[in-house]
């Protein structure tokens, strides 16, 4: 095991999953950027990278959505969450990984998700590596949906340092095969009384360059 992954492992097994500052009852504006992308079609591939024990993938499935995968690098994090669904989890593809070092097929997602990962990564090879995966498992033509804390946002979280983002940043990491659609900034109440600022961008994946 890593120190990442025994640093996560860690915190989902001493935190309940609605004491982590990053917990939401229900993600309203990921949920709404996801309907954005998906246009009506609840058979679009769906990909929540680093998850958690986060409820998305539980508002989902009661939305219609048929083709969801949930990744975490916790393996405590996942079982949270399949608990939590019972029986409804078995229409979940899980995936324990690592996202910067899964090898995940190509192609093979129409909308990756990804809130309160990315900023983690403060390394430029860690980076390069989540890009590259974004690159290649989304297919071309589809949708990339992050979230990480904004300019005025913590510069830690749960005793790690994060790398903070505007909109222009955040899209320059990415670069511009990745069409930016729209941004946006919010202010996440934690469940602790404290404010954090997350800036989301809802991103295009355009064909590659002939």
């Amino acid at each position: 095991m890593t120190d990442m992954q025994d640093h996560w492992e860690h915190i989902y097994t001493a935190k309940a999953p609605d004491q982590v500052s990053w917990f939401r009852p229900h993600l309203e504006t990921s949920l709404s950027l996801i309907e954005q992308a998906a246009q009506g079609d609840r058979s679009l591939s769906v990909l929540d990278a680093g998850a958690g024990a986060s409820t998305l993938v539980d508002d989902l499935l009661a939305r219609g959505y048929r083709n969801v995968h949930v990744l975490d690098i916790s393996a405590a994090a996942l079982n949270i969450a399949r608990q939590r669904m019972g029986e409804r989890a078995t229409a979940v593809q899980w995936i324990h990984a690592d996202i910067t070092e899964a090898s995940l097929p190509a192609h093979s997602v129409d909308i990756w998700h990804d809130r309160a990962v990315f900023h983690f990564l403060t390394r430029p090879e860690q980076r390069a590596a989540y890009i590259r995966n974004v690159a290649s498992t989304v297919r071309p033509g589809g949708h990339v949906i992050l979230s990480t804390f904004g300019p005025e946002g913590p510069t830690r979280c749960s005793g790690l340092e994060i790398v903070r983002y505007s909109a222009d940043a955040l899209h320059a990491e990415f670069g511009a095969r990745f069409q930016l659609v729209e941004s946006a900034v919010e202010n996440h109440h934690t469940p602790f009384g404290t404010t954090q600022q997350f800036l989301y961008c809802y991103c295009r994946l355009q064909l590659p360059a002939q």
